[in-house]
């Protein structure tokens, strides 16, 4: 078993930029200059976001995040976490520092007190794997890899702490747009919404338009300066043996317990620009009648970095949707992949290749599929999960 996925992981030759890269020592360099440039921090300009309606914590819910670590929430943590994941470059599992918590606990207590004392972490334990998964089978493309990071047993267990703290509060900063990683929240809630919107739009005969958004060629690249990832570097395992070592700018780390919820965070400035541009008239998502008659206007739907996006099928709202993109992007150093993102006319829209050019990215149909789940297709027809069956 362990061979079969060695031979899949393996990258005797790839593509990068479009290029073929067949040499071993050519294959190891364009992967580590690829990833070195991806994770470097863009010195180009960078838009603020003042003025956006953002969600705060009130003062105890923020004391309560800032409050010293102890030994009993550091050891929770410990034991509530995978012991067998595979394990970064200091060569020790999870069930190692569990097994031997009674010998070491002192001294990873003394490195929590540092981090909270002098806002400091040790390079030298924030060191990084990254091991490159394929997407799908027959990959060619650097980009059809996920690099998954594997992280020293310290660092892992501060990111769980840390993350901890933050799931607790989470849902009170976080709009109900998202439902990723936010406490009784559910997967299915976006794809039934989204379900929603298309059959309003069409037992009323309306034109509207979906555009569903990719974010990220590698994974998501969002810049937040602080001093767990100022402090990471990186070397790229390539075949089984590491290349490369280079410091970390930017970029969340995919196997990072911290990484989904500050990703989260992230995707909340684009709901709220979102938001702000449906207040303003510029777009207008879909207006449908909740419980007790109420009307809820529905913009947008996010679940981590999969995000669609509900327009009239209006030339002007597609071209303002797009600058909101933009403006996110230099905002939050996120790369929105419009080559692999679409937009879905629902009814008789007239151009949509107009509207899509505009965007940016390709068109796309109904009866796809949306979070796993099939969307736009009549609930009834047993046909419509064909398509699960088969994965």
């Amino acid at each position: 078993m362990a061979n079969a996925h060695r031979r899949n992981n393996s990258m005797d030759k790839i593509k990068i930029n479009g290029r073929w890269l067949e040499e071993e020592r050519e294959v190891r360099e364009g992967v580590v200059n690829a990833f070195q440039q991806l994770l470097s921090e863009d010195q180009s300009w960078k838009s603020d976001i003042e003025g956006l309606q953002l969600k705060s914590l009130n003062h105890a819910e923020a004391e309560g995040l800032e409050q010293p670590f102890t030994e009993a929430e550091i050891h929770l943590a410990l034991m509530g976490m995978n012991g067998d994941k595979a394990p970064g470059p200091d060569g020790f599992t999870v069930a190692f520092w569990q097994f031997c918590w009674e010998f070491v606990k002192e001294e990873i207590v003394d490195v929590f007190k540092e981090f909270y004392e002098d806002k400091s972490f040790a390079k030298s334990l924030n060191s990084t794997f990254l091991v490159l998964i394929p997407k799908k089978g027959g990959v060619e493309d650097l980009g059809d890899f996920r690099p998954i990071s594997l992280l020293g047993g310290v660092y892992k267990l501060l990111a769980k702490v840390l993350s901890n703290r933050i799931k607790e509060v989470l849902d009170k900063v976080v709009s109900s747009d998202q439902n990723a990683f936010v406490k009784g929240r559910q997967i299915l809630d976006a794809s039934l919404i989204a379900n929603e919107v298309i059959d309003y739009w069409l037992k009323r005969k309306e034109k509207g338009v979906i555009c569903h958004v990719e974010d990220g060629l590698w994974g998501p690249v969002v810049e937040m300066d602080l001093v767990v990832y100022s402090t990471a570097s990186f070397s790229i395992l390539v075949n089984g043996v590491p290349a490369g070592y280079f410091s970390n700018s930017r970029g969340l780390r995919q196997g990072d317990p911290l990484s989904p919820y500050l990703f989260v965070l992230g995707m909340e400035v684009l709901s709220a620009m979102l938001r702000r541009a449906v207040d303003g008239g510029f777009t207008s998502g879909c207006s449908i009648q909740g419980r007790g008659g109420m009307e809820i206007n529905v913009s947008h739907l996010l679940f981590a970095d999969d995000t669609i996006i509900f327009c009239e099928a209006r030339q002007d709202h597609i071209t303002y949707l797009s600058w909101i993109l933009v403006w996110f992007e230099a905002a939050s150093g996120l790369r929105i992949n419009l080559a692999k993102s679409e937009v879905i006319p629902v009814g008789e829209v007239e151009d949509i290749e107009m509207l899509a050019v505009e965007l940016g990215c390709k068109v796309g149909t109904l009866l796809s599929v949306y979070l796993g789940l099939p969307l736009g297709a009549k609930h009834k027809a047993t046909t419509m999960w064909d398509g699960l069956k088969q994965e």
